[in-house]
């Protein structure tokens, strides 16, 4: 029986660590090859670790010991030149690119009316804009082999309010948005896209949210009591095994839709 992955390439940006990395690895287990693309240096919002040129090359190291080429670059979403050098490097690699993860992304709190203009910009240009920046150096490709999928890694808060989060929110809420419009656009072309909304993830990034709260990741998971299932969190791995699937051929008919794995708290 033919692997339908054999030959696939992946870019997943945020790749570094927690979401994106866990994705780039499950990928390429299945023997799709990977274009890793992070930030890969602390940013001055919201201060917390967002990866680092060493974690790209672990990862790609990773990926090589399982059979599979990976392809690391440091580069900020919000960088034009940057996102399309390494969509052209990618495709003068391998060709082609066949699913799109768009995992890169920042979260921080603070109430709406205190929210600083630099907060607010930085949070929707790296969550929102930086999606678009992407997808839109990815497309003309995909469009080209007809064939492709894109997926966006929002949030629970994309389909909810959450206090203290309203730009996160605001963020999140309009990846749905593009979700849907995109999939209206591509769908022609044979390029499918959805929109994952996990709860409360273990990694890094939980962790620096918690320092910023002067708390444990625990504590927060604790205050705010959100899912109905009795974890915490769900693990990077779990939003990977999603990743897989909505990316495989058992998904070819889910498009335009927004594919939830938050432990039942929406539910609430």
């Amino acid at each position: 029986m033919a692997n339908e992955w054999e030959g696939r390439v992946a870019l997943i940006t945020g790749a570094a660590q927690g979401q994106g990395r866990a994705s780039a690895l499950a990928l390429a287990r299945e023997g799709c090859r990977i274009a890793a693309l992070d930030v890969a240096k602390t940013l001055s919002y919201p201060g917390y670790n967002l990866g680092s040129p060493q974690a790209l090359e672990t990862l790609a190291d990773e990926c090589r010991r399982l059979g599979v080429e990976c392809l690391p670059f440091a580069a900020d979403v919000r960088d034009d030149a940057a996102v399309s050098a390494t969509v052209n490097a990618t495709v003068a690699r391998f060709g082609r690119i066949d699913i799109l993860f768009n995992n890169a992304g920042i979260c921080a709190y603070g109430l709406a009316h205190e929210l600083t203009e630099e907060a607010w910009d930085a949070m929707l240009d790296i969550n929102l804009k930086g999606a678009w920046m992407v997808a839109r150096r990815v497309m003309p490709h995909m469009m080209a082999r007809k064939a492709g999928v894109i997926l966006n890694n929002s949030s629970i808060a994309g389909l909810r309010g959450m206090a203290r989060l309203s730009h996160y929110a605001a963020s999140k809420w309009g990846l749905v948005g593009l979700t849907k419009s995109w999939a209206l656009e591509l769908a022609p072309y044979n390029i499918r896209v959805v929109s994952l909304h996990p709860t409360g993830v273990n990694t890094p990034m939980n962790d620096g949210l918690a320092a910023l709260e002067g708390a444990t990741p625990q504590e927060i998971a604790e205050r705010s009591a959100g899912n109905l299932l009795p974890v915490p969190w769900i693990e990077a791995e779990d939003v990977a095994a999603a990743v897989v699937f909505l990316a495989s051929d058992k998904a070819r008919f889910i498009t335009g839709s927004q594919f939830v794995v938050d432990a039942g708290l929406l539910t609430r």
